[in-house]
């Protein structure tokens, strides 16, 4: 990343989610951000799959959102990305102004099932999920359905919480014309690639 100043605010945020975190007794509270290696893994994947539209689901301070921005600028594309939390929504907001990335970012504080449900198909060509992981059932369909042809979705917590994740897992190898890989970055990534 040749990004100086976006740069040194990812090493700010980094250091101010493992501090907060360390400290803050609810998880409400906590940032849970990627790790500077999944953000990496992150820009990679969009930049080599040309992927202008993309969703982010669970915003957080927007440590994660700053990766995705990145990656999508030089081609022209748009990170929309959703957090419930109307402190983290608040947070991110200012983090993004910082970076001077908002034009390429909508923002939104909603509902992500609620979201989703009223996008049309094929609305995003790479999906990042960093959410509520007992949510993810329920919302396959809907993400399946707003997710284009050669799509890309990645959850993140494969391995750090993969209990958390086996039923969405199982679902998902159960779904015809999907390709999974599970790549043992950060706290490990599930690749669900739409044939």
């Amino acid at each position: 990343m040749r990004n100086d100043k976006l740069s040194a605010l990812l090493r700010e945020l980094e250091q101010f989610g493992i501090e907060n975190d360390a400290q803050a007794q609810d998880r409400s509270q906590k940032m849970l951000n990627i790790t500077p290696d999944t953000g990496e893994f992150l820009l990679l994947l969009i930049r080599a799959l040309k992927a202008k539209r993309v969703l982010e689901i669970g915003t957080s301070n927007g440590y994660s959102t700053l990766w995705l921005a990145h990656a999508v600028r030089p081609l022209g594309g748009q990170v929309t990305t959703l957090e419930l939390a109307p402190h983290k929504a608040e947070m991110a907001r200012g983090n993004l102004q910082r970076a001077e990335l908002l034009a390429v970012i909508d923002l939104r504080q909603v509902d992500a099932q609620d979201y989703i449900k009223q996008q049309p198909p094929a609305s995003f060509e790479f999906i990042f999920l960093d959410a509520n992981r007992q949510q993810y059932v329920t919302s396959w369909r809907d993400l399946q359905r707003i997710l284009s042809p050669g799509g890309l979705v990645v959850v993140d917590n494969a391995v750090s919480h993969a209990q958390e994740m086996e039923s969405f897992v199982q679902l998902v190898q159960q779904t015809d014309g999907y390709i999974t890989s599970l790549v043992p970055v950060g706290n490990g990534e599930l690749l669900i690639l739409k044939g």
